[in-house]
């Protein structure tokens, strides 16, 4: 199938020399870029762009499907991480199957209809008889054709071992390696058009132990899979690793040989400058999370530090009750308001969030030079929106800053994932919305009954 958007109005490229292009045709052939320019080529399919401002598909590097159905509840708001996560696993241990695939599906319809192609989910909550949750995760990627990248999460450390979760979340190492082997063989490195991939992601330093850290690693290793968790999201998970370890977080992750270029930490937040150090020495990435860092009074992400320092870092919804959205046209904005107040002068530009939020996502998934750029060659993942609305009045003067500096709530007309129309005029094509709303309701009714 060749497709031809046909005289782009703006193409904002975020490739490496960072081109603007105006006017200009985009070829898409299959699932890649074939050119940008003229071309004599007699296409399949015509989309009149001439109004349109196009970007690479956004990149989600962190998140907790799972938890849209746990939104919002009056319980939990004003808690910090650790009471608001004990308050919640009472509901989580209550999932199953058809939770997992109702969540996902409506978490990834709202990152999608917002621009973001490809999302990666860490699940790590798998309560006994549960079913196989990462294999509905990836039934409702299918179901939406968004580019997915799972994890295999994991929890070992309950409550009586002096971790977070309850019993009934947790599992033995054995069990935890068994089924992160069966998944690895399944979805790693699936050659289905790159539109699936699963890493190794046990939960975090006060929910898994240091053999399932050093476990997951050589196993995922093995595979040559990538490697991710949760370190430095706060005060309290500081305070844990230096009275059960005597060290900080990232020192305790480098004794476990969880640092890379293979790894991505969630947060990063509290970092000293020998972590940093650390980072930069081995290209250890960070998914910066800055709604969900807000909202639970985590702290603020060394932003400036790490982009001097050249450390991989992309953008993050996190966990969708902790945001408690699914958009990460809202992440660059939330990004670009908290940074300009914490920092000033030395904040990132709108622009270098949104390039945080493709080119350098891309980078921490491992699909650089595939994803998170409009080039020849790369994937065919892109999102286009109208300009001529009152809402981007003078706006467009500046297209490549609108997300961060602006501001942009409204649904894409168009995104294209792996060359294929998901989204038309705001809506995911082939979802019946209304079904989802009706069995989703229910499904929150059984999760959250007796609360």
């Amino acid at each position: 199938m060749l497709t031809l958007l046909k005289n782009v109005d703006t193409i904002v490229s975020c490739d490496e020399a960072d081109r603007i292009y105006s006017a200009t045709d985009l070829w898409l052939m299959d699932d890649r870029i074939a050119r940008i320019g003229p071309w004599d080529a007699v296409p399949d399919r015509v989309v009149d762009a001439s109004d349109c401002l196009l970007y690479p598909g956004l990149i989600n590097t962190h998140h907790h499907l799972y938890q849209y159905f746990t939104r919002s509840l009056s319980f939990v708001q004003g808690l910090e991480l650790f009471d608001w996560l004990k308050a919640l696993y009472e509901i989580w241990k209550n999932l199953n199957g058809d939770t997992v695939y109702l969540s996902s599906c409506a978490g990834m319809a709202e990152l999608l209809r917002h621009g973001c192609t490809t999302v990666f989910d860490h699940h790590y909550v798998f309560p006994e008889g549960a079913g196989d949750l990462i294999g509905r995760q990836m039934e409702a990627a299918q179901t939406l054709g968004i580019r997915f990248f799972a994890s295999r999460g994991s929890m070992d450390l309950s409550v009586k071992d002096g971790g977070l979760p309850p019993d009934s979340v947790v599992q033995g190492i054995d069990d935890i390696l068994k089924d992160s082997r069966r998944l690895l063989e399944a979805y790693h490195l699936d050659t289905a058009g790159g539109m699936r991939d699963l890493a190794l992601a046990p939960c975090s330093p006060f929910s898994v132990s240091g053999d399932l850290m050093r476990e997951s690693a050589a196993l995922a290793r093995s595979y040559d899979a990538r490697l991710h968790t949760h370190v430095g999201e706060t005060l309290d998970e500081e305070a844990y690793t230096l009275e059960h370890f005597g060290l900080r977080p990232v020192p305790y992750m480098e004794r476990l040989g969880w640092l890379g270029g293979d790894v991505w930490y969630a947060h990063g937040i509290h970092l000293s400058d020998g972590d940093l150090d650390l980072l930069q020495e081995t290209g250890t990435g960070i998914a910066h999370c800055p709604a969900s860092n807000m909202k639970l009074h985590s702290g603020v992400c060394r932003v400036p530090d790490i982009l001097e320092r050249d450390i991989p870092i992309g953008l993050a919804v996190d966990g969708s009750a902790s945001n408690d959205g699914s958009n990460m046209m809202e992440e660059i904005r939330s990004a670009y308001l908290l940074h300009r107040l914490h920092w000033g002068e030395r904040a990132p530009s709108a622009y270098q969030l949104l390039k945080m939020a493709t080119a350098g996502s891309a980078s921490l998934l491992g699909r650089s030079g595939d994803l998170g750029g409009i080039a020849e060659g790369y994937r065919a993942d892109c999102l286009l929106i109208k300009k001529s609305r009152p809402e981007l009045l003078c706006a467009g003067l500046a297209p490549e800053s609108i997300f961060g500096a602006v501001g942009y709530h409204l649904p894409c007309d168009y995104v294209f994932v792996n060359g294929v129309l998901r989204v038309s005029d705001g809506q995911v094509l082939g979802l019946d919305g209304e079904e989802l709303y009706r069995r989703g309701v229910r499904e929150i009714r059984r999760l959250i009954a007796g609360v």
